[in-house]
């Protein structure tokens, strides 16, 4: 059974973020409990068991987060107005590479969760998002690279040598993206490796969010900052603990430490049995890249071993 409220959980965490904290990251909670509800509606093939244990960590997340207020506004912004005041916040940054993606990603996540409730929110709230959104004007590309600096990374140019294929919808984004996933011979614990991969996969998806849902454009202009961030990647995906590597990041160190295979997968209801709160659910990371991931997957046309093992060094491991 899908429980809608943990979209509007997600949307009043998204909305709120940046009156409540002054940053950006509060949202991503927010980003995760909407990843929840859409990683069980897409997965056809997960069993009840499974989709309630889902449900009931992404509740329990959302209320460790949530600032729940006595007789809340119930109103429901008109859904059109709502989606144009998002693009138009999302405009101004949607060419350029802020944060990893995470503008495009709250921004695809709330659109979704609005489409899906048929509007949400009062215009307070949905200019609680569109002030997250603009927010992200003039921010860093992200703060942990491997062999790049920001700086080098907001420079950073996609040419023909890259050898990136025309991508022109989202079929062909994901097998991009799955390939490039498919390429690591090791993956390293790191907010500047799997983390990045991570992300790799969330911003990637919320293009082809966006693209589903009929904002093509957007779909397109967004494609060379995730670009860049593959582009980064692949000068990582053959590296040795004993390499000199130039690492940027004020949270990684070296040596960096290989990342634990998973032995169980979110699509096994054995993942969701094990509480994720001690870890804060990896940031909302454990419903998010799962989401992402398995969205990828349902759109090629052959599924490689390959990008699922590879997947088990990304996903939560604890």
């Amino acid at each position: 059974m899908l429980h809608t409220s943990i979209l509007e959980d997600g949307l009043a965490i998204i909305s709120s973020c940046k009156a409540q904290t002054g940053d950006i990251w509060k949202a991503h909670y927010g980003a995760a409990c909407i990843g929840s509800y859409f990683f069980m509606k897409n997965n056809h093939d997960l069993n009840s068991e499974l989709t309630e244990l889902v449900f009931r960590q992404a509740k329990e997340m959302s209320n460790n987060v949530i600032e729940r207020k006595r007789g809340q506004n119930n109103a429901h912004y008109d859904e059109g107005s709502a989606v144009r005041a998002i693009l138009e916040a999302l405009d101004n940054t949607i060419d350029q590479l802020h944060w990893v993606g995470h503008n495009v990603i709250y921004a695809a996540a709330s659109l979704l969760a609005i489409r899906e409730l048929e509007g949400w929110g009062s215009e307070e709230e949905i200019a609680g998002i569109t002030d997250l959104i603009q927010s992200f004007e003039r921010t860093i590309p992200g703060r942990s690279w491997i062999g790049f600096s920001a700086s080098e990374v907001k420079r950073m140019t996609i040419t023909d040598e890259d050898g990136f294929s025309p991508i022109s919808n989202p079929e062909e984004l994901s097998l991009l993206v799955l390939e490039e996933l498919a390429q690591f011979q090791t993956i390293y614990r790191a907010e500047s490796h799997h983390d990045l991969i991570g992300h790799m996969l969330t911003f990637s998806h919320a293009l082809n969010s966006l693209y589903d849902l009929g904002h093509t454009s957007f779909f397109k202009r967004g494609l060379l900052p995730v670009l860049k961030i593959m582009k980064v990647l692949r000068s990582s995906k053959n590296i040795k603990q004993e390499d000199a590597i130039k690492l940027v990041s004020p949270v990684d160190q070296l040596p960096l430490q290989r990342a634990k295979r998973a032995a169980v997968l979110p699509s096994e209801t054995e993942f969701w049995k094990k509480g994720y709160r001690e870890k804060d659910w990896d940031y909302g990371h454990v419903f998010k890249f799962s989401d992402s991931f398995y969205d990828h997957l349902r759109r090629v046309e052959k599924v490689k071993e390959i990008y699922i093992e590879n997947f088990r060094y990304v996903i939560t491991q604890w």
